[in-house]
């Protein structure tokens, strides 16, 4: 295939999946907001729960079933935190926009072990979630995994800590399948590699992607970053990022594009002293 001739394609592709890779990228980093939002209402299979802990999760479960997004905010403590930088207001606003792009959610939370603490209950978690949201005839698959640190006091809670997170949203009749290679804890300035590997073989297929790194933040959930496509050539994208000098915490994110189908995928990576 000739030079022209792939600029030629990648300039059709980009201009035709343009607006749907900015709204999978909205999608798919606020998907991670309604994992992190909702995680405790599914009841959770764990022995020796308190019986305050398990009331916070029923409650909560029964008001998100039901989108009673006032009764949800009603079980988060004024004082609420997160450790990408949300508040009790802000965590409102975004699940009121998951909840409106999303009209079904499925979830389910397990309880990987709890500790009493200072007057808390702190429970550590795993929560599956999927959904599919259609708008005007073309359909997105969302599959996020997340796990978190909670911490609840009077059956409210008031702090959340997310300790990893990997995201995936499909879009077409045949969206590619990939493998991502990605650790989820490095050392401060620290050399790693971000590989996204195509599963299938290209068999004369264009394919475009990108690949992105961002901090985590807040305000990146309602307002995420667009990506800029490329040609890949070598069936996948593989990028080596330097960690930053500070202990933070990151979103990899890659976008695979074909003629049939959008992957896209966030992964967190937590960056350590």
């Amino acid at each position: 295939m000739t030079l022209s001739t792939q600029n030629l394609i990648k300039s059709r592709q980009v201009n035709q999946f343009t607006n749907k890779i900015k709204k999978i990228a909205a999608s798919c980093l606020i998907s991670i907001i309604a994992a992190s939002s909702i995680q405790n209402i599914a009841t959770a299979e764990t022995k020796n729960i308190p019986t305050d802990l398990k009331n916070a999760i029923a409650k909560i479960e029964v008001a998100a079933n039901d989108k009673n997004l006032d009764k949800v905010i009603s079980y988060y403590d004024p004082s609420f935190t997160n450790s990408d930088g949300f508040n009790k207001n802000s965590i409102k606003t975004a699940l009121k926009k998951v909840w409106d792009q999303y009209s079904e959610l499925t979830y389910s939370t397990q309880i990987n072990s709890w500790e009493k603490s200072k007057g808390q209950l702190i429970a550590e978690t795993t929560t599956t979630i999927t959904g599919i949201q259609n708008n005007n005839g073309n359909s997105r698959k969302l599959e996020s995994v997340l796990k978190s640190r909670q911490y609840f006091r009077n059956q409210k809670l008031v702090r959340q800590d997310i300790i990893s997170e990997q995201t995936k949203v499909f879009s077409g009749e045949n969206p590619p399948q990939v493998t991502v290679n990605l650790p989820e804890t490095v050392k401060v300035g620290e050399k790693y590699n971000f590989d996204t590997i195509v599963n299938e073989p290209l068999e004369g297929s264009v394919l475009l992607g990108a690949a992105l790194e961002e901090r985590t933040a807040s305000s990146r959930y309602l307002k995420p970053s667009t990506l800029e496509l490329q040609p890949l050539s070598a069936g996948g994208i593989f990028k080596v990022v330097t960690a930053p000098r500070l202990s933070d915490n990151h979103w990899l994110s890659a976008i695979v594009v074909r003629g049939d189908g959008i992957t896209m995928i966030t992964h967190r990576v937590n960056i350590e002293k």
